[in-house]
């Protein structure tokens, strides 16, 4: 535990709200240590992860981007490709990029009273050389649903169906959809940006 690298602050998370909370670190605590740590092998969360078509922003980007450096793309409901470059540039703007240990997957924090630390646990992976990080605060910014699979229900006759099912979460960015015949399961912000896209080509999709 001694060897371990010892940060004044530790965000769990290189996504929007991680790369935001990296800026204001360094800008109003310039003598503060801080490391991003990242699951994944990439930044830019939920606008990394999720590639179904037509992904896009379910909010205004004037104002879920950074008031410190503000969006400056004419489309306010901006796709997912051009946030996710649009955080990229921010975290290269301002250095940010250079903080983020990605494959640091947290899977344990410990709080110590007696020392006022906390220390953490990474996953084991080929490019992680420190299996323990330890930090005086620590600064979650790591969404709130799992990266490893979305929900999915349990439908009778599923095993049994000819046609194929689809997580958003996972989409297959080589699936041919063209002239299919297809059911999209919910009509929350997912559905509505995935089903016009879907229509575009499909013979029929069906919003349940």
């Amino acid at each position: 535990m001694n060897n371990s690298p010892l940060f004044d602050v530790i965000i769990i998370g290189a996504g929007l709200s991680g790369i935001g909370a990296a800026y204001h670190i360094q800008n109003d605590c310039p003598d503060h240590s801080f490391a991003i740590l990242e699951g994944r092998g990439s930044m830019g969360g939920t606008w990394d992860l999720f590639r179904y078509p037509g992904i896009r922003s379910d909010s205004d980007m004037y104002t879920l981007g950074f008031s410190f450096y503000p969006w400056k793309n004419p489309k306010a409901i901006a796709d997912g490709p051009a946030i996710l470059s649009y955080i990229k540039e921010t975290s290269r703007h301002f250095g940010i990029d250079q903080h983020i240990r990605f494959h640091h997957r947290v899977i344990r924090a410990d709080w110590s009273d007696k020392d006022q630390i906390w220390t953490l646990e990474i996953a084991s992976h080929p490019e992680v050389e420190n299996q323990v990080f330890q930090c005086r605060f620590l600064f979650a910014c790591s969404g709130y649903y799992s990266y490893e699979a979305g929900y999915e229900p349990v439908f009778p006759g599923r095993d049994s169906f000819e046609g194929k099912v689809i997580h958003p979460q996972k989409w297959d960015t080589n699936l041919d959809y063209a002239n299919q015949k297809i059911v999209v399961i919910g009509s929350g912000a997912t559905a509505v940006t995935l089903v016009p896209e879907l229509a575009k080509v499909a013979e029929e999709v069906v919003m349940l």
